[in-house]
């Protein structure tokens, strides 16, 4: 295949993982701490033979995926009203467990009782404290939860909530339903700010994303125009070929 063709699909599957990364972004900008992602790329430098009146090893320079680069900023706090929504200000993530027992972490904290009064995320994952589980007795009352963590109801403290952070927030990994998981060692956070009631929303931009969105569409087309020239100088070619006297 010739090499302007190679380099235009190089540049349209890079469009592609764009728009793909984008419309990603999009689909979760209701999503509570949801971090918006952007694609990003490298070059490919390939050494291939001369054409026709070149001499000597020529480059081409192909786009790579790299993956993806995840923004941590903050999404703003959102009041909820609801006594086991709680936001997180500043770092951190909850600890949660599996029914495998698997540990995950998330700042989502989007939380609810389950039928054992347990407080859970919305997959049925228990939220931990220091102590393990947090479980709400039906007459522990109204619930409150402190800006340090501490779980508090009529007849006092129910536990404390573990909050952790990590040395590379970047290298956690998504496990989907806003779960990540990581080999690092967690860390406490020696001062907790959390604040009940209360949501960390997505800090994705719906119409930042659209405008890039737009871009990466600009650049698709230009690569997709790129190609049909190059077919339509080949067909052409063979045209003429195709018409001289034998």
């Amino acid at each position: 295949m010739d090499n302007t063709l190679l380099v235009s699909l190089s540049h349209q599957l890079a469009a592609y993982r764009s728009m793909d990364v984008i419309a990603n972004n999009l689909a979760n900008a209701d999503t509570p701490a949801f971090k918006r992602e952007s694609a990003t790329f490298e070059e490919f430098v390939a050494q291939v033979a001369p054409a026709e009146g070149e001499s000597g090893p020529q480059q081409v320079s192909f786009v790579k995926d790299a993956g993806t680069a995840r923004d941590l900023t903050q999404g703003h706090a959102q009041t909820t009203n609801a006594p086991f929504d709680v936001a997180i200000n500043g770092k951190g993530y909850f600890t949660v467990q599996g029914a495998d027992g698997t540990t995950h972490y998330t700042r989502n904290g989007h939380f609810t009782l389950d039928g054992e009064g347990r407080i859970v995320t919305e997959d049925g994952d228990a939220l931990q404290g220091d102590g393990g589980d947090i479980t709400i007795a039906s007459d522990d009352g109204d619930i409150h939860i402190a800006q340090d963590g501490t779980v508090s109801g009529v007849k006092g403290q129910i536990g404390k909530l573990k909050l952790v952070d990590f040395a590379d927030d970047s290298a956690l990994q998504k496990q989907g339903s806003s779960l990540y998981s990581t080999d690092q060692s967690p860390q406490d956070v020696e001062t907790p700010s959390l604040h009940q009631g209360m949501l960390e929303a997505s800090n994705v931009q719906p119409v930042v994303e659209i405008s890039h969105m737009i871009d990466v569409m600009r650049a698709y087309q230009a690569s997709a125009n790129l190609s049909q020239s190059q077919e339509d100088l080949m067909r052409n070619a063979i045209d003429k070929i195709s018409e001289a006297p034998n």
